[in-house]
């Protein structure tokens, strides 16, 4: 069973391996229409970009990376999409850019989602610092600037989702 809750404290820093992904991966390659009819995050996260590496759900750790293409997330307005991805592992994903409503809901859900034109392959490791605003790519140590969190955006992801993060400042 994968681990539910990710942001126990601020984690502003991400270290992980690498999964490489081309442009245009819209939320059906994701997760397929076929499996939204479950509740369960398991099921889910256990058919997560399946159509486009099979291996991927069955081999992703907690903390791995997704670096992508343009256009990530495109498609549909599912929030299915997001959740299963960081259900199965998945704690930040790289791209040249997202479609607006993934993006969205990314954050929405405790995802960080970074637009960024990195080289990195399959299998590499980075270090993302989300406060610093940059990348590194411990494999070939190469360094990128991206444009840093604003708080408000780093006090969602701590919340674990813009929901967790209402209730958190409703108690206050």
């Amino acid at each position: 069973m994968k681990k539910e809750i990710y942001f126990d404290t601020m984690k502003t820093e991400i270290n992980g391996k690498v999964w490489k992904f081309r442009d245009n991966i819209d939320t059906d390659v994701i997760i397929p229409g076929r499996y939204l009819r479950t509740f369960s995050l398991d099921d889910l996260a256990s058919h997560v970009m399946e159509g486009e590496n099979p291996e991927f759900a069955q081999n992703v750790q907690q903390g791995d990376i997704i670096v992508a293409g343009w256009n990530f997330g495109c498609g549909s307005s599912r929030e299915q999409a997001p959740v299963a991805l960081k259900h199965a592992g998945v704690d930040a994903i790289v791209a040249k850019s997202f479609a607006r409503i993934f993006y969205r809901n990314a954050i929405n859900v405790g995802l960080p989602v970074i637009m960024a034109d990195i080289e990195a392959e399959e299998g590499e490791e980075l270090h993302i610092n989300l406060v610093e605003g940059t990348i590194q790519n411990i494999s070939t140590g190469k360094s990128y600037t991206i444009q840093p969190f604003h708080d408000f955006m780093l006090e969602i992801l701590k919340d674990d989702g813009l929901v967790n993060h209402y209730l958190q400042k409703k108690k206050l």
